[in-house]
């Protein structure tokens, strides 16, 4: 999905409107500049999300066994 523009907002326009701001950042990917006085004071974006990492080998060289586990003497 191709992100959209950047659309600006006035902090006051923000405030009456950051609802719909954060469902059009989740939803669509939209980013957003919010001005103050006409300049530019912070920039809402989606977040990075992290990339999922398999659980397999997680607790390679993190634990050591100690003895026989199969034999119960």
């Amino acid at each position: 999905m191709e992100a959209m523009k950047d659309r600006v907002l006035s902090a006051s326009d923000f405030k009456a409107k950051c609802l719909a701001c954060l469902d059009d950042v989740e939803q669509l990917g939209e980013t957003f500049t919010i001005t103050r006085r006409g300049r530019p004071l912070a920039v809402l974006a989606p977040a990075q999300r992290a990339a999922f990492k398999s659980p397999r080998n997680s607790w390679s060289r993190k634990a050591r066994i100690v003895g026989d586990i199969v034999g119960s003497e």
